[in-house]
């Protein structure tokens, strides 16, 4: 990487490189996120922090750190509100216990202004269409402020 585009070197969260695309044409396209990955007991996740410079994401990364030492009880907050967020009624308890095993964190993304947002996948395929996902937007108390699904 560049000096322009310095790579940050995170103790717990390993080396966080901006974000690029190649296109076809050779133009290479750099993004507004800066990208990495950790590897966890429930597997590898992507990580996306929102800034140009290391001195913007600097700011972000205690957050995104503290989530991650607490993806155990955070997957299932997430979870548990895509459920809720998604059912006519009060969701009944083995509902929720299918969507903590059906629905796989995938990345998290730590914007600029504090938000935590926690993108899940459909692992059994039968609950988002293909192509779609639900995120769960946490607050700076980690309380879930919106549920949305992306595209």
């Amino acid at each position: 990487m560049s000096d322009q585009h310095p790579i940050v070197e995170d103790a717990e969260l390993g080396p966080l490189v901006r974000a690029t695309t190649e296109l076809t044409d050779g133009d290479v396209l750099v993004s507004d996120w800066y990208i990495g990955g950790i590897t966890t007991d429930g597997g590898e996740l992507d990580l996306m922090i929102e800034g140009t410079s290391p001195d913007e994401i600097a700011p972000l990364l205690p957050r995104l750190r503290e989530v991650v030492s607490r993806l155990d009880a955070l997957r299932r907050v997430a979870s548990d509100a895509v459920v809720t967020q998604f059912s006519t009624g009060d969701p009944e308890p083995h509902e929720l216990e299918e969507a903590a095993s059906d629905l796989t964190l995938e990345t998290i993304e730590a914007s600029a202004d504090g938000t935590i947002i926690l993108h899940l996948t459909d692992g059994c395929g039968e609950h988002f269409p293909d192509g779609y996902w639900p995120a769960v937007h946490l607050g700076a108390d980690d309380r879930v402020d919106q549920v949305t699904v992306e595209t």
